[in-house]
């Protein structure tokens, strides 16, 4: 056999056994007389020790000539360690080995497979299984697995099966774009990967399989970044026989079990809190609650003051920072830059300093006396020591540089702590966004998505107030999954696909399948897709979702280990239809 034992499981309990070792050379120290090698392997690192004259000479020999990454195989017998290393789970022991075999032979690393690596992230993705080899590349995936598993004891302890969805499916013009499949038998004609299982899971529902579930490959052809890829997976759910609340407390209670059996945390019990009240309090629909710093509607009380900047503006809000009332200039001048990126379009930054001596000094002392400022200060609730950054313009313009600044001012002053975790649901999200391109409204989710029933007669005359009976999950920051109660019924349906500017021939050829099936006595249902490449990245606590995905894609969508995407030969283009053969 190849090996008795792992390289990370010896210990002094295993003193003067006889093992057999398989791995990878991490590190050689040759001292001469004396050579030390650390074998590792997924397990874990074992000091290897030979000595001239005690160590048979030609295994000595070779043990000489070893380098970094060769693949080796010892047997040998468990010492104790002289100098010990209590860093690592073998740390109290080493082998004297009799036996050296090289398996394989490696070339010099491009970078060092060490925890720290000297290399960057575009070499590493080209040379992924070597990364792979490294420490914190290694514990992402074993703790992706972790989590996997966790997921499918909790919905299988619920009821839930897991059922597979085809991946060859219709391309519908909602959504994201498609990544398309040309087909070799119906030449002309294509599949489509899927951004998600939707229509599948609620087929499912009709089928009468009540809990399903599925970790799913999904595919999105759309621009990338840190939290993006172009294939990603998710914990993708549907229940029938259900309402909202029944939806939110399963899923809550499945991301409790997954915190407390994965990262022995005991998550708190999520606030609920509406997609209006996160828009005026913190300028998004997924806001980090580990800090406070709300935003403030100053607007009816700063008006009227021949500030034209005010006096013109829609909207008026600010933050009140606490304890940071020593900003120096530069620092605010700083901010006021970046508030003033084109990606959040902010004209200027209007501050007030409430000094710790209790006086009030602002950017606007020209306009605004000390008592007006005083009123500012109650109406933000500030204490002497705070800092208030005040932003004005178009109302949800300026609500979303306010976001912007107060995740700024959070990252300054370090109250993002990634030990400490803060969920919620968000709910009652607009049915319909105007779509200025399309010039008409689209779904904000999918138009599966069931209104609210209470305000589906407004549907006709206001849309823009018809809220959906939809819900995120989000946690510190994070939009870790969303869902809705889907229309389970035909008409419903039917008016929906009108709404959304779908003639009834377009509805049928898209969705006729669905519609078909809701005669056949369609169950109330609902669901939920989690985002398992964002919630292991939490968990990782790293930003970036390719931290935690084997064979990532690059900011570009590109795979540089195989190079991929890639041209392909002119027969195959032929054979897809795709291209004339010109020698025909």
């Amino acid at each position: 056999m190849y090996r008795t034992n792992t390289c990370g499981e010896l210990n002094i309990s295993h003193l003067n056994s006889t093992i057999t070792l398989s791995g990878w050379v991490q590190k050689v120290r040759n001292k001469g007389s004396m050579i030390w090698i650390d074998i590792r392997d997924r397990y874990g690192i074992t000091q290897l020790v030979f000595e001239e004259g005690k160590t048979d000479a030609n295994v000595f020999e070779t043990a000489k000539n070893l380098g970094r990454e060769f693949v080796i195989q010892i047997s040998g017998t468990v010492i104790e360690r002289f100098s010990k290393n209590d860093k690592i789970s073998t740390g109290d022991i080493e082998v004297f080995v009799t036996k050296l075999n090289v398996l394989n032979i490696s070339e010099t690393p491009p970078f060092t497979i060490e925890d720290e690596s000297d290399g960057g992230d575009e070499l590493r993705m080209k040379y992924r299984y070597l990364d792979l080899r490294r420490n914190p590349v290694k514990n992402n995936l074993l703790l992706r697995h972790k989590i996997a598993q966790e997921a499918r004891k909790y919905l299988d302890n619920i009821n839930f099966i897991e059922v597979e969805t085809p991946y060859l499916i219709k391309s519908t013009p909602e959504g994201a774009r498609d990544f398309v499949v040309p087909s070799r038998m119906h030449k002309g004609e294509f599949y489509a990967l899927p951004q998600s299982p939707q229509t599948f899971k609620q087929l499912l529902m009709i089928s009468g399989f009540d809990r399903y579930f599925q970790i799913v490959k999904c595919f999105r052809d759309e621009d990338l970044r840190a939290d993006r890829q172009p294939e990603f997976t998710q914990i993708d759910c549907e229940m029938a026989f259900v309402e909202q609340k029944d939806i939110l407390e399963t899923f809550e209670g499945m991301a409790k079990h997954l915190f407390s059996k994965v990262l022995n945390y005991n998550l708190p019990n999520f606030l609920v809190m509406s997609y209006s009240e996160a828009m005026e309090k913190y300028g998004n629909d997924k806001p980090d609650l580990r800090f406070s710093m709300e935003i403030t509607d100053l607007t009816s009380i700063v008006k009227g003051n021949n500030f034209v900047v005010f006096d013109s503006a829609e909207y008026i809000g600010g933050i009140c920072v606490k304890n940071s009332s020593e900003f120096t200039r530069k620092q605010l001048d700083e901010l006021t830059k970046f508030v003033q990126k084109p990606q959040i379009a902010a004209k200027g930054l209007v501050y007030v300093k409430y000094g710790l001596d209790g006086t009030l000094k602002s950017s606007v002392d020209k306009f605004f006396d000390e008592p007006k400022l005083n009123q500012w200060a109650t109406k933000f609730d500030a204490k002497s020591g705070d800092l208030l950054l005040i932003l004005a313009g178009e109302k949800e313009k300026t609500l979303h540089a306010l976001s912007a600044l107060r995740l700024e001012m959070a990252k300054q002053l370090n109250l993002m702590n990634k030990d400490v975790f803060v969920p919620l649901w968000v709910v009652d999200f607009p049915l319909l966004e105007w779509n200025e391109e399309a010039n008409r409204f689209q779904a904000m989710h999918h138009p599966f998505t069931s209104p609210k029933i209470e305000d589906f007669h407004l549907l006709d005359t206001e849309p823009k107030k018809v809220r959906a009976n939809a819900y995120d999950m989000v946690i510190n920051g994070v939009e870790i999954g969303g869902g809705s109660i889907r229309i389970h019924d035909k008409e419903m349906q039917a008016t929906m696909f009108k709404h959304l500017g779908f003639t009834k021939e377009e509805a049928e050829n898209q969705f006729g399948f669905l519609m078909n099936a809701f005669k056949f006595g369609a169950p109330p249902h609902g669901g939920i897709a989690l985002g398992f490449d964002r919630l292991t990245a939490m968990f990782a606590k790293t930003d970036s979702i390719r931290d935690v995905i084997a064979f990532p894609k690059n900011n570009a969508g590109k795979d540089v280990m195989i190079d991929s995407p890639s041209q392909i030969a002119l027969d195959q283009l032929v054979e897809l239809g795709l291209q004339i053969n010109k020698k025909e």
